[in-house]
C-alpha cells in the first residue's frame, strides 16, 4: 500500500493512496502507516482524501494505529469523503479523532498550536 509523505514545518502530511481500506487492506494499511510514522515527526496529519470506502477492519486498523501512538504523536484525519465520514460518525469515532475538511485546514491546526 502506498503512503505518500510530505513534511510541512509544522507536521507531517500521509496522504492514503488507496480508495479502499477493508479486511484485505487494513494489514497492509497498518504496516505501512506504522512504517512512515516512524519516520516522522511528532503532528501527524492522515489524509484520508482518496480513500471512499472503510469497513469495520479498516476502522480498527486506523484506531489502532492512533492508539499505538497516542501519547508520542498527535494524529489528527481529514478529507473524509462521505462514506467516510458516515462510518466514524455512526461509530462515534469523530469524537475520539481530530478531524479536519482538508489538508491545509489541518496544517493551520498544527500551526497555530
Amino acid at each position: 500500500m502506498e503512503i505518500q509523505k510530505t513534511n510541512h514545518p509544522t507536521c507531517t502530511v500521509l496522504t492514503v493512496c488507496t480508495d479502499r481500506i477493508d479486511a484485505a487492506a487494513a494489514v497492509h494499511f497498518k504496516d505501512a502507516v506504522n512504517a512512515a510514522l516512524s519516520e516522522s515527526g511528532d503532528k501527524i496529519v492522515l489524509d484520508l482524501g482518496p480513500v471512499h470506502f472503510v469497513d469495520s477492519s479498516g476502522l480498527g486498523a486506523i484506531v489502532s494505529i492512533y492508539k499505538g501512538h497516542h501519547g508520542h504523536k498527535e494524529i489528527q484525519l481529514c478529507s473524509l469523503q462521505p462514506m467516510v465520514d458516515k462510518v466514524f460518525k455512526l461509530t462515534r469515532m469523530d469524537q475520539v479523532f481530530s478531524i479536519f475538511l482538508d489538508v491545509p485546514s489541518a496544517i493551520h491546526d498544527s500551526q497555530a498550536a
